[in-house]
């Protein structure tokens, strides 16, 4: 039930019974709280009365059966829907079951070392505050640390708290660091880093199940807006890739004596989803020739032969293909690529003059969602957006951005859901020595035995190419190593 109201509509409300059973049935169920109490005098459920117990049991599987019986109704209406419901999210329940109970083994140790080192780099960053400021401060306190940046330093004020005093917001801070303030960029650091060690090297270790010796994630089928998975307990999904700090909590995932560590991960899917969605010939060509589509972009927009583009040109042409997937303004733009934003919206209106379907592509979802109220995946999954006819303008706009990028990321959601339902038959129905141990975004991770591994690489890259039918080639790139960084 829980799995029929997400695919039914992933916005409308939360998906847990009581929610459900207020939204559907119109009915309010008994808490938990009611029967069992609160607080450090709850009592846990076999100290519960029986009479009560029995009576708060039984509504929960009465309810659950009035919820089934209800949301199928609604589901059977809509084919499209009744297939993503049965063939993508029923069919990845037993694949997540499998990959939550092998779970992915992680090294305390090595953990433990970084977490010291860490700890070295964050009191060496405190010192360095101090230093600026001329005098010790407590870097998490948001009233000391706008003491000293407005007050002491006479910072400029770029933003205000609900209750009028000057923002030491992560926003704020970043556009202080843009301009060059020494204290902001400290603050920056250190607060990425102060997040690592708390989140993951300190966390981690404690995650580790005692009986299995692995950590355990819980994968979570119905919260995203977009179809994609997300994981608590750790959130595999957070952890940085672009920096040397990220990449070192990676290194601490590894394989068992024997095995080695394989990570498949589909190469620019929403871009290649896009091309497909907008059907324009000059990205279709791009992809199909299997060209550098940056660079193929930076060579139209800046009007400079394929062999003659810089790698600066590279960088700003991925900004440009990325950003308008998101629905990037001229002034977002500009300042992503550090430059002004008449530069920047000539380059956005180049990209248009080259690639006309993108634009089309993009108008048309706009008008379609207004019209529906949804926009659907390639699979005919629905993501609502309630918010496309709001009066407020920024309102409407977020809402337009969320509908021309919602098809491409609710796309690659469904595309490695596929491929991670028919990755899980494949290794079932053969004898290898094989579990996938992580999904993360765009990514499977597996730990194959290393007699394996070249078996594996090649159904793995041979699975997740087919698991959708785009008119562009579905890129996957594997590795191999021994731990998640290497692989």
């Amino acid at each position: 039930s829980m799995l029929a109201s997400y695919v039914l509509n992933a916005t409308a409300t939360r998906h847990d019974m009581d929610s459900l059973a207020r939204m559907y049935l119109q009915r309010e169920t008994v808490p938990f709280e009611k029967i069992a109490g609160k607080g450090a005098k709850q009592l846990t459920f076999d100290q519960v009365d029986l009479e009560k117990a029995s009576h708060y049991a039984a509504e929960d599987a009465d309810i659950t059966l009035q919820l089934h019986l209800a949301l199928q109704k609604q589901l059977q209406a809509i084919d499209s829907l009744n297939t993503v419901y049965r063939e993508i999210e029923i069919a990845l329940m037993p694949v997540l079951a499998r990959i939550e109970r092998k779970g992915a083994l992680v090294d305390a140790n090595l953990l433990g070392q970084h977490s010291l080192e860490l700890g070295e780099k964050l009191t060496e960053l405190e010192r360095q505050a101090y230093a600026i400021a001329g005098e010790p401060f407590n870097l998490a306190s948001p009233k000391q640390l706008g003491e000293v940046l407005y007050e002491k330093l006479g910072l400029p004020v770029l933003g205000k708290t609900s209750k009028g005093q000057p923002s030491t917001a992560e926003a704020v801070l970043s556009q202080l660091a843009e301009q060059g303030h020494e204290l902001p960029v400290l603050l920056m650091e250190f607060r990425s880093l102060s997040k690592l060690k708390s989140t993951y090297t300190d966390r981690l270790p404690e995650q580790i199940n005692p009986l299995t010796g692995r950590i355990h994630t819980s994968y979570h089928q119905a919260v995203t807006a977009t179809g994609r998975l997300s994981s608590s307990d750790p959130n595999l999904q957070n952890i940085p890739i672009r920096t040397a700090e990220g990449r070192r909590i990676r290194q601490a995932f590894i394989a068992s004596p024997e095995y080695c560590l394989v990570a498949a991960d589909y190469s620019q899917i929403e871009l290649r989803i896009m091309a497909h969605l907008a059907q324009d010939p000059g990205l279709l060509e791009a992809f199909r020739q299997d060209r550098d589509v940056h660079k193929a972009t930076a060579a139209e927009v800046f009007g400079v032969a394929l062999d003659e583009v810089t790698s600066e040109q590279r960088r700003n042409a991925k900004a440009i293909n990325f950003g308008l997937i998101y629905g990037m303004s001229a002034h977002g733009l500009a300042k992503q690529i550090g430059s002004n934003r008449t530069e920047a919206q000539h380059y956005i209106d180049r990209y248009f003059e080259r690639y006309p379907g993108v634009l089309t592509y993009m108008e048309n979802t706009r008008a379609q969602a207004a019209e529906q109220g949804y926009v659907e995946t390639l699979f005919g999954r629905r993501l609502y957006v309630p918010q496309i006819k709001a009066k407020n303008p920024m309102m409407r706009r977020a809402a337009e951005r969320t509908a021309i990028n919602a098809p491409m990321q609710g796309t690659a959601a469904d595309i490695i859901k596929r491929a991670m339902i028919s990755v899980d038959h494949w290794l079932e129905g053969n004898d290898l020595r094989a579990h996938v141990v992580m999904q993360v975004h765009d990514e499977l991770v597996l730990e194959v035995h290393q007699d394996d591994v070249a078996a594996v690489q090649e159904g793995l890259l041979a699975l997740m190419s087919q698991a959708a039918d785009l008119d562009v080639p579905l890129l996957v790139e594997a590795g191999v190593g021994s731990n998640w960084d290497e692989a």
